[in-house]
């Protein structure tokens, strides 16, 4: 009985790269003279950079980033002040392997979210896991599920990436159940996996959004800032640029 084509063998099993350019590469290696050895090491090759990349594409779909943002792609030039020097630090992503936090403090329109996205994006191309969410949209989905019985499986939602990336904390106010329900998400998240947050408020403004409970507050900040970098924003925002600075 003739055995099936090689091709087979590998789409069974899931070697798709190789299915695909064993034959047009064993042509190469017999053209240059390659030995069995430098064949098999240029298709495996092949193989794992594809499924490296195939990985990538799919960290990426899952953190579920409304956008993507680059640290190629930040105007430097717009903030105010800036710790540049701090921010580019980051990018070694030495916080994530410590499961650290970090959080990006400034006004509307500075840059906050641009950088945490990059941040969490370049996380992603180099293996972390990522989930994005807003504050509210989080909030909102475990009072959801605070309702249906089902708050320890949405809590584990956000507890299983390696890092969490929280938007626009602060933007609006939250009661004390939207409170307490942040700290059980921020408390078992601690030193358990990083987080990545943005917010508008500096720290002393923090009893203002969870209903001036300062105890609350203090709580939170004694978690997150443990183990966490803070990069502060000042200036204008870069999407008022039009109306600040009108063209000639």
């Amino acid at each position: 009985m003739k055995p099936p084509p090689l091709h087979q063998y590998l789409e069974y099993l899931r070697l798709s790269h190789m299915a695909e350019h064993y034959e047009a590469l064993a042509r190469e290696a017999a053209e240059k003279g390659w030995s069995l050895v430098d064949y098999l090491q240029r298709l495996l090759e092949g193989e794992y950079l594809a499924r490296q990349e195939r990985a990538r594409e799919r960290r990426v779909r899952s953190a579920r980033f409304p956008v993507v943002k680059t640290l190629a792609d930040f105007r430097w030039d717009w903030p105010k002040k800036i710790d540049e020097m701090k921010v580019k630090h980051l990018f070694r992503l030495d916080f994530a392997e410590k499961k650290g936090n970090v959080i990006f403090c400034g006004t509307v329109g500075t840059g906050k979210t641009h950088l945490a996205t990059a941040l969490s994006y370049e996380a992603c191309q180099r293996g972390y896991s990522v989930l994005f969410t807003t504050a509210i949209d989080a909030l909102n989905n475990l009072h959801a599920a605070v309702a249906t019985h089902r708050l320890p499986a949405e809590l584990k939602r956000y507890l299983s990436p390696d890092i969490l990336y929280l938007d626009e904390l602060g933007y609006l106010p939250m009661d004390k159940a939207g409170a307490d329900l942040l700290f059980q998400l921020i408390s078992q998240r601690y030193e358990r996996g990083s987080i990545i947050l943005t917010t508008n408020r500096a720290y002393k403004q923090w009893p203002e959004i969870f209903n001036n409970d300062a105890m609350i507050a203090s709580a939170l900040l004694d978690r997150l800032l443990h183990n966490a970098e803070t990069v502060v924003i000042t200036g204008k925002s870069y999407r008022m640029k039009d109306q600040i600075e009108p063209p000639l």
